[in-house]
């Protein structure tokens, strides 16, 4: 998974993983990671998705990483916002009231350029990365964000019959990454409505990643 790959699929429009919409486990199941408002939610590999939009306008602060920048410029013109665009270390960090995106390789993160957050919603990082990054993100994710309480949502598919992504990540995979760190909570599996690409039957679960007490 290089990196040109990524920059390829925003430079070709090559999006199908992109959802138009606000994401409806998201909608179902956030409120159990029992935010007060203005709690800030870190989005890791966030691309433009819709989901921002429904973060700000339900009170949260957001803070996202990702590698293109096209992406975040379209995000953001989605969001009628004009960002204030400054150098942040190795990143361009995109600004505006509420929410901060910062562009560049996420493994280059470090908890003081994110800052603190309350919760992480991961929908599109973890199946988005490959069996050799997958481990090296999950470690990387937890000591950045002080193992900050985590929404996961993964696919669930046969992937000998279509390679990733989104890659198929099983419950297995979810418990190797995160039970030392957190407690684990499966929320929900929802099949996928005509397959994953219309190819594969597919399932989305969800998950809640509480701090082990």
């Amino acid at each position: 998974m290089e990196a040109s790959f990524w920059h390829q699929k925003w430079e070709r429009k090559e999006i199908a993983f992109h959802e138009g919409d606000t994401n409806a486990l998201l909608l179902a199941h956030f409120d159990k990671l029992n935010l007060a408002p203005s709690s800030r939610v870190f989005i890791p590999l966030c691309g433009k998705t819709r989901d921002i939009a429904w973060l700000l306008a339900s009170g949260y602060q957001v803070v996202g990483a990702e590698l293109s920048e096209l992406a975040i410029k379209a995000l953001f013109e989605e969001l009628g916002v004009e960002p204030n665009i400054t150098l942040h270390g190795n990143f361009m960090r995109y600004h505006a009231p509420d929410i901060d995106i910062f562009v560049g390789d996420f493994f280059d993160l470090t908890a003081e350029i994110i800052g603190e957050v309350d919760a992480i919603y991961d929908r599109a990082a973890l199946v988005a990365l490959n069996d050799s990054l997958r481990g090296q993100y999950a470690e990387h994710l937890i000591n950045i964000s002080r193992a900050a309480a985590q929404l996961i949502i993964t696919y669930e598919y046969d992937q000998t019959v279509i390679p990733g992504p989104p890659f198929s990540v099983e419950e297995s995979q979810v418990r190797e990454f995160y039970e030392a760190t957190y407690q684990l909570t499966f929320v929900e599996r929802q099949a996928i409505e005509g397959g994953l690409k219309g190819k594969v039957a597919s399932s989305e679960a969800v998950w809640l990643l509480k701090a082990s007490v």
